[in-house]
């Protein structure tokens, strides 16, 4: 049956003339303007906002997206703005065309307030995206709110462009599959767990701590050279070999998490529908915060991708509640620790249990949600794959030199 995901393309805007980057550089502080004076009205509704914005020299893209964007910012009790908002446009902005023939395939049409004003600008992709901006252009995806952002010291302006695309997901037989439930973290950067008959076997923990550690050093490396000044290629190149380091982890964590799975009879991946990540992504100052959220994603997606080649079927549950809830008997639980369940039932066997352990059971189990619950008990090989047990909800932390 059809289903969809999230994705975020991201394209920068190739070498504007000085005539387009006036234009740009205009869009921006008039866009500015009418979001600080909604925002300093307290203008909660799409009819308040609109009766501000109305009277400013945008296009109605923008228009129409701060109606949305304003009231959302107020409503979630933000006390000031950032400065570093990016313009937003509807996704009526999602204006493309491609050529073979051009250096750079890509281009976007850049709304302009009036009739006849918009104009075309070259984008340069990540290779990496360019079957999601081909789906776009053929109409298999469909885009969402648009983001353009400014990046002043590296002189260059970005895209940001939110997906749905399109997966075909095969008939999976709940009776007959394994299910194999993925948990995504910090701490741990993949928690997965297969269910065989109902019960969570023999769990695989991958540690975040040099992902984490990546994303915390760069942040304090680049605040040094912004501090200092440094030349703008200097920082270019510090994101860039940070970013790939990142990616590294992302692959060898995705195809451990592949290996793994498909150590089962018939394994079925099941990931989470997260599709809040990209449209809740601060771009604020926070490099760190930025990372954190693409990885996210990244994980997703490369997880779904080696799936794929492996020929192991993907599908997707909600997410509500997976890492509140208990595994066993589906009552609502604490989380005194971060790496620490415990169930408020006392009926139920669990009382301490590995949180992220808990929460890729429950992922998995949403697999087949109208079947009927195995009774899950603490006889279940649920030794982790490391060979450490699961008698206490911080022994897989403690024992772990990057999580001190």
């Amino acid at each position: 049956m059809p289903d969809e995901r999230i994705r975020t393309v991201v394209a920068s805007l190739v070498e504007p003339t000085s005539h387009k980057e006036q234009k740009l550089q205009n869009l921006q502080s008039t866009y500015r303007e009418a979001l600080c004076e909604a925002f300093d009205a307290n203008a909660t509704t799409m009819t308040a906002v609109n009766d501000i914005v109305t009277p400013y020299d945008l296009p109605y893209q923008a228009k129409d997206a701060l109606k949305r964007h304003v009231p959302g910012l107020l409503k979630s009790g933000s006390a000031e703005l950032s400065e570093t908002q990016p313009i937003r446009f509807t996704n009526r902005a999602a204006v493309f065309d491609h050529s073979t023939d051009r250096t750079h395939a890509f281009c976007w049409e850049v709304p302009q307030p009036g009739r006849g004003t918009n104009f075309w600008i070259p984008l340069a992709i990540n290779p990496d995206q360019r079957k999601w901006w081909l789906q776009l252009l053929d109409g298999e995806a469909t885009a969402g709110q648009l983001q353009l952002i400014t990046r002043p010291r590296q002189a260059r302006w970005e895209l940001h462009v939110p997906l749905k695309l399109p997966t075909t997901t095969s008939e999976v037989d709940c009776e007959t599959c394994t299910p194999v439930g993925f948990d995504v973290g910090e701490a741990i950067l993949l928690t997965g767990c297969a269910l065989v008959n109902g019960r969570p076997v023999d769990p695989l923990l991958v540690d975040g701590g040099r992902a984490r550690h990546l994303n915390q050093t760069l942040q304090t490396t680049l605040q040094r050279l912004q501090e200092r000044d440094a030349a703008e290629w200097r920082i270019d190149e510090q994101a860039a070999y940070f970013r790939n380091a990142l990616r590294d982890e992302i692959e060898t964590a995705t195809r451990n998490a592949v290996e793994y799975a498909a150590g089962f009879d018939q394994p079925v991946l099941v990931l989470e529908q997260l599709t809040s990540i990209q449209e809740d992504l601060d771009f604020g100052p926070h490099m760190n915060r930025r990372l954190h959220a693409w990885a996210f994603d990244q994980l997703q997606t490369r997880l779904a991708d080696k799936a794929a080649d492996a020929e192991i079927p993907v599908q997707y549950v909600d997410p509500a509640y997976t890492s509140q809830i208990c595994h066993a008997c589906g009552v609502i639980g604490t989380r005194p620790k971060q790496a620490e369940f415990r169930c408020t039932n006392d009926d139920c066997w669990v009382s301490v249990y590995q949180a992220d352990i808990n929460a890729a059971a429950n992922i998995a189990g949403r697999l087949d949600p109208w079947g009927e619950s195995c009774p899950w008990n603490p006889a279940s090989d649920d030794t982790l794959r490391n060979g450490r047990t699961r008698d206490s909800a911080t022994g897989p932390r403690e024992q772990s030199p990057s999580q001190r």
